[in-house]
C-alpha cells in the first residue's frame, strides 16, 4: 500500500511538472534552439500536434524569424487547462526592420507597435487569461451563439495570438501557466467584451496593453448582458469558481438592464439589487469590487455640441450603490461625456463603429480603456503599481484621432454585436 501511495504522489509531482513547463518554438529558417521547437511557415494547427498556425496565415521564413506581407496571421498554442500564462515574445529579424503589434485571443491588444531595426531583436512578457465554459463542481456556462462560432476563440483550450502592423516579424514565443497572479475580472456588455471582428471593439480589449506582465485581465463580458443575464447564464458563478482573494472584480453593465420591463423593475429596485450582490459575492471571495458606470451612447443633443445621457437612472444608481457599500467607483458615463464633447457631433463617429452609436472603434475604445486607467489611479487601487507609463489622460484632450496608428484586422461579416 505504502509502495503504491508513493507512486501516486509520484504521478502527481510529474503531471503538476509537465503542466507547467514552459512550451518554447523558435521561428524561421536553420536549426532550433534546444528546448525549443521549430515552427515552419507550413505548420498548421491541429489538436493532435498542439501548435501552429490558424488556416489562412500568408506567412514566410525570412532569415530568423517568421513574417507576412499580407498580415495579420495567428499563432495557437493547445494549453493543458484554463487560467494565466505567460507569454514571452521575441521580435525582430536579422535581414530587415520590422513593426510588430500583438494581440491575444479575442483582440486584445497586447504590444504596440514594438519597433525593430535590421538585426536588432526585442522580448517582451505580457499575461493572457484562457477559459472555458465548464464550471467546477458541474454544468457550464450558457453561451450565446455566437459564443460558439465567432467568439469560439475566447472559450476553446488554445492560447491565439496575433501578429500584425506594417511588417510583423515573429523569432521566438515561449507560453508558461502561472499561478497566484492577481487578476482582473470584468463582468460587463458589448462595450466591455472582447469583440470579435472590426469595426467592433471595447475597452476591455485596450485595456490589456495598459499593464505590466505582473497581472491578468480576465474579460467574462459579453453582448446583450445585464445583471441579470450575468447571473441565469451562470457567468458569475464561472467567475466566483475561478476569483481568488486579491483580485478584483470590475462591474459594468446599464445599456441592457435599461430595456427590462416588469413590476418593480428599474434603476433603483432590481438594477441595484443585483449590482450589491455582485459586490457581495466578490467580497465573500476575498476579492476587491470596482463599479463603473455605463458608458455614454453618441447621443448629442440637437443643434449643440452637448451629450445627453439615454441611460436614464442606471449611472445614478451604481453611483448609489458604490456609496452605500463602499466600493471604488469608476465614472466612465461622467468621463465618456467631455471625451465625445470634445470630438464634437461632426467628428465623434470616428470613436463608434461605423454608423454605431452605442458600440466603439479601435480609437473610441483606446481612449476609453485611459478613462479605466485614471479611474483606477484616482481611487488609489493597489493594483495601480501594475500599470505602465503612460502620460495622465483628460478625455477633454483626447488623443487625435490621426495620430491613432493600432492596426485594424480586415473586417469580418457585418454582424452587430447584441445590444444597442
Amino acid at each position: 500500500m505504502r509502495k503504491k501511495k508513493l507512486l501516486i504522489t509520484l504521478f502527481a509531482v510529474l503531471l503538476t511538472c509537465s503542466t507547467s513547463a514552459a512550451q518554447k518554438f523558435d521561428f524561421g529558417s536553420g536549426k532550433a534552439t534546444p528546448g525549443h521547437v521549430r515552427v515552419l511557415p507550413a505548420t498548421r494547427y491541429s489538436d493532435e500536434q498542439g501548435f501552429g498556425f490558424e488556416e489562412g496565415a500568408v506567412v514566410e521564413a525570412r532569415g530568423d524569424s517568421i513574417t507576412s506581407d499580407q498580415p495579420p496571421f495567428y499563432f495557437s498554442v493547445k494549453v493543458p487547462a484554463e487560467g494565466n500564462y505567460k507569454v514571452t515574445v521575441t521580435l525582430g529579424n536579422s535581414e530587415a526592420e520590422s513593426v510588430t503589434t500583438v494581440k491575444a485571443e479575442l483582440r486584445r491588444l497586447m504590444l504596440e507597435r514594438v519597433r525593430t531595426r535590421a538585426g536588432q531583436f526585442e522580448t517582451r512578457t505580457f499575461i493572457v487569461n484562457t477559459r472555458t465554459p465548464k464550471i467546477p463542481g458541474g454544468g457550464e456556462v450558457r453561451l450565446k451563439d455566437r459564443e460558439r462560432t465567432s467568439e469560439a476563440w475566447a472559450w476553446d483550450d488554445r492560447l491565439t495570438l496575433e501578429f500584425t502592423d506594417a511588417h510583423p516579424a515573429v523569432h521566438a514565443v515561449e507560453i508558461e501557466k502561472v499561478e497566484h497572479i492577481p487578476t482582473i475580472y470584468i463582468a460587463g456588455d458589448s462595450t466591455s467584451t472582447d469583440q470579435p471582428v472590426e469595426p467592433f471593439n471595447s475597452w476591455g480589449q485596450m485595456l490589456t496593453r495598459f499593464f505590466k506582465p505582473e497581472i491578468a485581465i480576465a474579460n467574462h463580458g459579453e453582448s446583450g448582458e445585464s445583471l441579470k443575464g450575468f447571473l441565469g447564464e451562470r457567468r458569475l458563478e464561472k467567475v466566483m469558481s475561478l476569483i481568488q482573494p486579491g483580485d478584483y472584480l470590475f462591474i459594468q453593465m446599464g445599456h441592457n438592464d435599461q430595456k427590462e420591463r416588469g413590476e418593480g423593475v428599474g434603476a433603483f429596485t432590481t438594477y441595484r439589487a443585483d449590482l450589491k450582490r455582485f459586490i457581495a459575492e466578490a467580497r465573500e471571495h476575498g476579492a476587491t469590487p470596482v463599479v463603473i458606470t455605463p458608458v455614454n451612447r453618441m447621443s448629442f443633443e440637437a443643434g449643440t455640441g452637448t451629450i445627453v445621457s439615454s441611460l436614464g437612472d442606471y449611472p445614478e444608481a451604481v453611483r448609489q450603490a458604490a456609496n452605500e457599500e463602499n466600493v471604488a467607483l469608476i465614472d466612465l458615463n461622467a468621463m465618456s461625456k467631455p471625451f465625445y464633447e470634445a470630438l464634437g457631433p461632426q467628428e465623434a463617429h470616428v470613436a463608434f463603429a461605423g454608423n454605431d452609436k452605442t458600440h466603439h472603434s479601435n480609437y473610441g475604445s483606446y481612449e476609453l480603456a485611459k478613462c479605466i486607467v485614471e479611474g483606477i489611479k484616482a481611487n488609489q487601487l493597489p493594483i495601480a503599481k501594475y500599470l505602465v507609463d503612460v502620460p495622465k489622460f483628460d478625455p477633454a484632450h483626447p488623443d487625435p484621432f490621426d495620430q491613432f496608428d493600432v492596426p485594424a484586422e480586415p473586417k469580418g461579416p457585418a454582424v452587430k454585436p447584441y445590444g444597442n
